[in-house]
């Protein structure tokens, strides 16, 4: 999936699935039931094992159906190894200018992570596509959307806490994406082969977040 439709399906279903810990031996399941249940958007995190060359399979599986990108990318050499393996985006836990730079000379959506107004406003004037609010699970719905007020122009996702219950309440206050992880990735059913659970619950979230 090329960068412009890959972004538009973003701004469809606002959800990203957070892969974390998944062997590889479950990783295309996991992807057909995102898929099936209507999340085209995911990203494999590269502290979970063997990540790069699932990130490669699944390209090669599921590329033209589904947005496949990097998460956990904490410098410069994770970067490159992630893009070079076909990661189509890229998202860091914190802000690290170099790589956001990297990532927009390669024309790669770049979502890295950033907590206070400074980091966030250093993270858009580096390129970032839209700029990750973490750790949000810690915070309040409240201080995203302060922040919100003087950084409106800066297009925001939050990361962690994001529930059935409150996924409309993150997009009302104007929130450009949420990553999804463990409550939508959940390893004890994927270990049991349970992946219909994954498929259930993506299409709730989504059901969820139209109203």
């Amino acid at each position: 999936m090329n960068r412009e439709k890959g972004l538009l399906e973003i701004e469809r279903t606002r959800i990203i699935a957070i892969v974390r810990g998944v062997e590889e031996q479950h990783v295309e399941f996991v992807a057909d039931a995102l898929l099936q249940g209507g999340v085209t958007v995911m990203e494999i995190t590269l502290n979970t094992p063997g990540a790069l060359s699932m990130i490669a399979r699944l390209q090669d599986k599921l590329g033209d159906q589904m947005y496949i990108g990097a998460g956990t990318v904490l410098d410069f050499d994770d970067a490159k190894r992630a893009i070079d393996a076909g990661a189509a985006f890229l998202v860091t836990p914190n802000t690290d200018e170099e790589v956001i730079r990297f990532a927009h000379s390669q024309q790669i959506p770049i979502f890295p992570g950033a907590l206070t107004p400074t980091e966030i406003v250093k993270a858009w004037k580096a390129g970032a596509t839209a700029v990750k609010v973490f750790p949000s699970a810690s915070l309040t719905l409240t201080y995203i959307k302060e922040l919100m007020g003087p950084l409106s122009h800066i297009p925001m996702m939050a990361v962690g806490g994001v529930t059935e219950e409150n996924i409309s309440q993150f997009l009302q206050i104007g929130c450009y994406g949420l990553g999804i992880g463990g409550s939508l990735i959940n390893l004890p059913q994927i270990q049991a082969g349970n992946y219909s659970w994954i498929t259930e619950k993506a299409s709730r979230l989504l059901a969820a977040s139209k109203g």
